[in-house]
């Protein structure tokens, strides 16, 4: 049996979205294609799922960076590929790498790699000389030097450390910013960064740091606003809230061969948590 011809449904300007919107269609059992004709990418698909695929299109628009459109293109990943001469595999992964994160996500992420690179290049000690928290913590110590107090979040130790943190950072902050605004990812950012870097200092000293507090502050605060306002559209899958769970209780044991900022991951999760409380509440009263 021949398939049926393709129909054009609708003409997209970004390759990740039309591509996104293709694994999406492919997720629901409709053939999609996205072919590259001049200066946008067209959607074609059967003619008998048109009216079908119209309507899910209308819902797709409203909001593009839908976590159950992101998991549609990780299961259908292989779907959709543009036809014709779209652009190489390259400027697909950088055009949807930065599709997916606003300018707080993408400035934190460049920071933190532009640090690391640097310490690479013989500079760790005296970077994270300037970078690591108080010594001494006290007021006045904090009033000479005020950026001590986030410093520590953007200095890792090994390339596994930064690969994990700052791919969390992208994927989560980037999903806060596009959906709540800049507003709420720099809030987050700066208070499970005081939060986790303060209660790490207090129980460990000042020799520690990277950006897994802020992550699992991200973690907290999406998790729990999936549950307090799903129409949000933010939310992690309770398997992937139980593996992160279950990691953060595995560093308070003896068995990882890495030291863990156990308590900058715990205070860092609380952080996130009590944030998407505050925010949920503000949203009903205003």
């Amino acid at each position: 049996m021949t398939e049926q011809p393709l129909q054009a449904l609708v003409e997209i300007n970004q390759q990740a979205i039309a591509l996104l919107f293709v694994n999406h269609l492919t997720s629901l059992g409709i053939r999609a294609e996205a072919v590259s004709e001049q200066d946008v990418y067209v959607v074609y698909c059967p003619p008998d799922k048109i009216s079908q695929a119209k309507a899910e299109f209308e819902q797709f628009s409203q909001q593009p960076y839908h976590p159950k459109y992101q998991q549609a293109a990780w299961q259908h990943g292989n779907a959709g590929q543009v036809q014709a001469n779209g652009p190489s595999l390259l400027a697909s992964f950088k055009e949807h790498f930065l599709a997916h994160a606003g300018v707080v996500t993408l400035t934190v992420f460049a920071l933190c790699w532009l640090v690391f690179f640097a310490s690479l290049f013989g500079g760790a000690r005296t970077i994270f000389s300037y970078l690591q928290f108080y010594p001494q913590f006290s007021w006045q110590a904090f009033v000479d030097q005020p950026l001590r107090l986030l410093g520590p979040a953007f200095f890792h130790f090994s390339w596994l450390h930064i690969v994990f943190n700052t791919m969390w950072w992208w994927q989560l902050g980037g999903s806060v910013e596009k959906i709540l605004g800049k507003g709420v990812l720099v809030h987050l950012l700066l208070l499970s960064a005081i939060a986790s870097n303060v209660g790490q200092y207090l129980v460990s000293g000042a020799n520690f740091g990277g950006l897994s507090g802020v992550v699992y502050g991200l973690v907290g605060f999406v998790w729990w606003m999936g549950w307090l306002a799903p129409e949000k559209g933010l939310f992690l899958s309770k398997p992937l809230v139980g593996f992160l769970l279950f990691w953060l209780l595995l560093g308070y044991t003896d068995v990882l061969p890495i030291n863990m900022a156990n308590t900058a991951h715990l205070l860092g999760l609380i952080s996130g948590c009590l944030l998407a409380v505050a925010q949920a509440v503000w949203k009903k009263d205003t």
